[in-house]
């Protein structure tokens, strides 16, 4: 050891006692030129996990459990329940005849639903009925349970900004007392008052969030079908519509960004990235994915998920559809969000 190293450690060893650290010597890695993600890519094969989670329903009971869920870790950061730096991932299993009791939590969660028609969710006085593709909203701090009415069990993807939440030191969580919280409007009702172009008259936004709590899968479908027509595919996304708040015309969620894309037979993405990680369910058709130099092959219900600043690319076998969510909208808020469309594998 030289003179000038040794005398340099003699100084950082005073600064430790007084919980201070030389910016100089960790500089680059906080403010590096490009995102350099610790994620990796990483794929969760539904027919290979469903197995596993139709096992945890003879172990434990929605009510024991509170939230009978397998959480999604990025293989990248094991044992931190998060599938990005930012958000949480998880499968929910609710069997026939079950209630998973009501609570509220500072977290936003989004569900988006894999298979069963007879689960339903209940927000703040409405039950809404999901069926596969449906995506559900649970705005920060509002009553919800889960339940089950029908003969098979009801699977659904969740998605929460749970690490967000953490890093910000704002977790609140409460439970309600009872298994479900008192119904006080009919099904349909937001979607009706909130989803069809109109507003109630004299209606006032009450929260960032959209009023619109469920967004049907048949919609979105029809939606996408009839903007087929006219053929202006995206080079980098296909077709893809974002889901928005109805009132605002911003994200549905203040903190998670959400998408459904539609791809068409033998499409082939140019290759695209974003600052915001992004993660990916399938609901149709099948294909494979290209995340940095990875590929990924994927089918209905398969899940995966793209790091921050890398290159991703999709190609389809026949039509294929994916719904998306990510951190995006956090990022545009504080200015932060980029993308590079100029399919530059530069790094």
């Amino acid at each position: 050891m030289d003179q000038t190293t040794a005398e340099r450690q003699a100084y950082y060893d005073k600064l430790r006692p007084n919980n201070l650290a030389p910016l100089w010597e960790v500089l680059h890695d906080l403010v590096a030129p490009t995102p350099n993600s610790s994620l990796q890519p990483a794929i969760w094969n539904y027919d290979a996990v469903r197995p596993t989670l139709m096992e945890s329903g003879a172990l434990i009971t929605a009510k024991e459990a509170e939230r009978r869920v397998l959480i999604l870790e990025n293989p990248a950061l094991p044992g931190e329940s998060r599938i990005t730096t930012s958000l949480y991932a998880g499968l929910q299993l609710v069997l026939p005849g079950e209630v998973a009791p009501a609570h509220r939590h500072s977290q936003s969660a989004l569900r988006f639903i894999l298979e069963g028609s007879k689960g339903y969710t209940a927000v703040d006085g409405e039950r809404t009925y999901m069926r596969r593709g449906d995506f559900i909203i649970t705005p920060t701090w509002t009553w919800h349970d889960h339940g089950n009415e029908g003969d098979d069990p009801v699977v659904w993807l969740d998605g929460l900004d749970i690490p967000l939440v953490q890093s910000l030191d704002t977790s609140f969580a409460e439970r309600y007392g009872a298994d479900a919280h008192p119904v006080s409007r009919p099904p349909g009702d937001a979607l009706a008052r909130y989803g069809s172009g109109m507003l109630p008259e004299g209606y006032q936004s009450v929260r960032p969030v959209s009023p619109v709590f469920n967004y049907p899968y048949g919609r979105t479908r029809d939606a996408l079908e009839t903007m087929r027509r006219s053929e202006e595919w995206d080079p980098h996304h296909g077709l893809k519509m974002r889901y928005v708040n109805p009132v605002t015309g911003g994200p549905a969620m203040p903190t998670i960004g959400t998408a459904m894309q539609l791809l068409p037979k033998g499409f082939e993405t140019a290759p695209y990235r974003s600052s915001d990680a992004v993660v990916y369910c399938v609901v149709e058709g099948g294909g494979r994915t290209r995340i940095g130099e990875q590929v990924f092959d994927w089918s209905p219900s398969d899940i995966f998920v793209v790091p921050s600043w890398t290159h991703v690319s999709h190609e389809t076998d026949g039509d294929a559809v994916l719904f998306s969510f990510s951190d995006r909208p956090v990022q545009e808020a504080l200015g932060l969000w980029r993308e590079d469309r100029q399919g530059n594998l530069e790094p």
